[in-house]
């Protein structure tokens, strides 16, 4: 079957053609960033995101069913994202897709954002469940049991901060261009990590939650002492902030590994990274090096498709359809949607759901 997906969950437009469960090909993966809409404002503003993403997203869908190939007759589905995410850029996605869906007589897949992910290795790697997830982005930082379509536990979460964001407030903190992870990457690289000693937050307790609120406070304690803070400094903040978050999370994959051992014996153990502070450099040789030293696979797909994307919607709407019958029509996009809904909610609840 061909599946046409549709993203625009924050800050980048997207649309994909996806052909499977069998073939497994991406037709097409057309993706624009807002980078430039928001620099100035050192982070994404929702309200801006949301209009970009009404200018250009015909514009995208169009050019993602040029690319593969595609007209309206060998399309069997229309996938977007329902959330979680930005409120206005969700609305605008899904809203669009349930016209196409209409217009064109195509089933309407809901896709929570997070399957997106949770599902991509499979799409690139054909993995089996169960298998481990930890997805790390600017919104989300949890480590999920998946064990089939649909069928997800949390293991553990931040607390507070998700990574990608506290990598992003560490930059603005030390007047660092937008978007931050990159930034305090490439200064890491011109620093030394051991001058400044910041801490390995809940590393002493047990469990798989994190937490990066505290580490990003540390960090801000220490620059405010040296002010002001010279180039070289800045790099040391960036290489000490980076080895510390490498460290939580090699420590947390140890544990979440041996968790799924205990869960699930005899399976070869198998930890997928997703997202996109997995394009950090030491962070993925940290991650790769805890798999190692526990036995287990490590498996991270193509940068392209860690980051957001619409292939990784329009699989998960392939998988979604392999399952069952779906009819999504009379879905609402909703800000909030944990994948695991069986447990309450780390941070925040009410009417809006669980945020994470």
């Amino acid at each position: 079957m061909t599946v046409l997906g549709i993203e625009t969950s924050c800050d980048e437009t997207a649309a994909a053609v996806v052909r499977g469960p069998q073939a497994r090909k991406i037709l097409s993966n057309t993706i624009r960033s807002q980078i430039d809409e928001h620099t100035e404002f050192g982070g994404v503003v929702p309200e801006i995101a949301a209009r970009a993403h009404i200018e250009i997203l015909d514009r995208i869908v169009a050019e993602a069913m040029r690319e593969a190939d595609c007209g309206w007759d060998d399309i069997d589905a229309v996938a977007a994202t329902a959330g979680p995410g930005l409120i206005g850029g969700v609305i605008v996605g899904f809203m669009t897709a349930k016209a196409i869906a209409m217009a064109a007589g195509k089933t309407l897949i809901g896709v929570n954002h997070l399957e997106g992910h949770a599902l991509t290795a499979r799409l690139t790697d054909d993995l089996d469940f169960p298998f481990l997830l930890l997805l790390v982005s600017g919104g989300h930082s949890q480590f999920l049991l998946v064990r089939g379509v649909g069928d997800y536990e949390r293991l553990g979460t931040t607390i507070d901060d998700a990574i990608g964001e506290a990598f992003d407030k560490t930059a603005k903190l030390l007047g660092l261009p937008y978007p931050g992870g990159p930034h305090v990457e490439k200064m890491a690289l011109k620093g030394d990590a051991g001058r400044f000693r910041l801490p390995r937050p809940l590393l002493d307790r047990p469990g798989l939650d994190m937490s990066f609120a505290g580490l990003k406070t540390a960090l801000r304690t220490q620059a405010k002492k040296l002010e002001p803070v010279d180039d070289q400094t800045v790099a040391d903040l960036c290489a000490a902030f980076q080895l510390a978050v490498a460290d939580v999370l090699a420590a947390r994959t140890k544990s979440a590994l041996d968790l799924f051992r205990a869960r699930h014996p005899g399976t070869a153990p198998v930890i997928v990274v997703a997202g996109g502070v997995a394009a950090n450099q030491q962070i993925r040789k940290a991650l790769t090096a805890a798999a190692e030293d526990a036995g287990a696979r490590f498996v991270a797909p193509p940068m392209r498709l860690c980051t957001d994307n619409a292939a990784m919607i329009a699989w998960a709407g392939i998988e979604r359809l392999c399952a069952g019958p779906v009819d999504d029509m009379h879905l609402s996009p909703r800000p909030r949607w944990p994948l695991d809904s069986e447990r309450a909610g780390k941070l925040g609840a009410g009417k809006k759901g669980a945020k994470v």
